[in-house]
């Protein structure tokens, strides 16, 4: 089973990391949550405790099919803080590994460097951190292997688009029909 990491720091958007987990473990990724917080209990910007399954430290990154960022302001400035995601995802991307993030959260990547030249959505007013990016404001942009969403609103979408890169077009098409998304 692949393995998909998901990062959670205090003042993470709710629906912009419970959606797409949802959806990709619908999907039969081995998702695992990540706090970067140093403690598991994890606080989102709309006041809901997730317990994460892992903190940062325990993790052995190696062999991860895919790393999401969900947005959220606070959310966003804490994950950006964080010097050794911001290292993981320098890494990653330089190998191919797919990286997504939502709403805010792509100006984690941006400030990171890795949107140079590769075209980008995020929430409208985070446009200046995205960095040399190409900036569409479509709801999913995929380039290369790099996914962003431009905010709550399109959090299963998001979700669908990492499930599409990993597992391939018909495994969306049967999660749409059995989650109702094509009514």
């Amino acid at each position: 089973m692949r393995k998909v990491y998901l990062f959670l720091a205090d003042g993470f958007e709710t629906v912009e990391a419970l959606a797409p987990v949802d959806v990709m473990r619908r999907a039969g990724l081995d998702v695992v949550t990540v706090s970067i917080m140093k403690r598991k209990e994890v606080v989102s910007a709309q006041d809901v405790t997730v317990l994460a399954d892992k903190l940062f430290e325990e993790l052995s990154l190696d062999g991860a099919a895919a790393y999401i960022l969900p947005g959220g302001s606070v959310g966003t400035d804490n994950l950006s803080a964080h010097e050794a995601l911001r290292s993981l995802l320098v890494s990653e991307n330089e190998k191919g590994t797919l990286i997504a993030a939502i709403c805010a959260a792509p100006m984690v990547l941006g400030r990171a460097g890795l949107l140079k030249g590769r075209r980008a959505t995020c929430y409208p007013g985070c446009e200046s951190d995205l960095f040399n990016a190409c900036y569409t404001a479509a709801a999913v942009e995929k380039d290369g292997n790099v996914i962003t969403g431009c905010g709550p609103g399109v959090s299963f979408d998001f979700g669908f688009a990492v499930v599409e890169y990993l597992c391939g077009g018909d495994v969306v098409a049967t999660l749409r029909s059995q989650m109702q998304f094509n009514k």
